[in-house]
């Protein structure tokens, strides 16, 4: 009987064993499996901070280029009215500079008034140098092709002298200040 007892035992304790290696591996699988979701709820959360975090980046990226553009719009802004801040004032000159052109035009009869109109004659070209000064330009139109950009067609001719849709004749002198016309050339053209 020593020997069932001893056998009895034996099983006893290889049962024992069993069990508490069992358990030992379920509660190693518990561990495993608590660690695999911990895992996968840290992986989930790096993901939405990811997430997060691009988006941030492509706001910020947005809002530099967004900047970036109001930067250059302004800085074109300014140098455009740097550029053409004379342009109130020219436009303004303009219709005496029209009138001088036009009294020069009379025909003197006396030294007097040869004297008077050589005096405006200085007075203008002093006015046109200080437009030139400025950046203002006279337009070209006689015998120039007709250029609605420039030109501001009054009236239309049959002239076999010219080609068509060349300008004949300069009613009114247009003007341009830098790369802007302030005042287009008003002219006859050939049709």
């Amino acid at each position: 009987m020593s020997e069932e007892k001893q056998t009895a035992e034996q099983v006893e304790a290889a049962e024992q064993e069993e069990v508490t290696e069992q358990a030992e591996q379920a509660a190693s699988q518990e561990q495993h499996e608590e660690t695999a979701g911990q895992e996968e709820a840290l992986q989930h959360q790096i993901d939405e901070l990811q997430g997060l975090l691009d988006e941030k980046e492509n706001k910020l990226l947005r809002v530099q280029a967004d900047f970036e553009n109001y930067k250059r719009r302004s800085r074109l802004e300014m140098e455009a009215a740097q550029k053409y801040r004379s342009q109130n004032v020219v436009t303004e000159i303009l219709p005496a500079l029209d009138n001088f052109e036009r009294a020069l035009q009379v025909e003197a009869e006396s030294e007097q008034t040869k004297s008077l109109l050589q005096g405006m004659e200085m007075v203008r070209r002093q006015l046109m140098d200080a437009l030139e000064k400025e950046g203002v330009e006279a337009i070209e139109a006689v015998g120039q092709e007709f250029d609605p950009n420039l030109h501001q067609a009054v009236m239309q001719v049959e002239d076999e002298n010219f080609g068509s849709n060349i300008v004949i004749e300069e009613l009114q002198k247009g003007y341009k200040l830098k790369d802007r016309v302030i005042r287009p050339s008003m002219v006859k053209v050939n049709q």
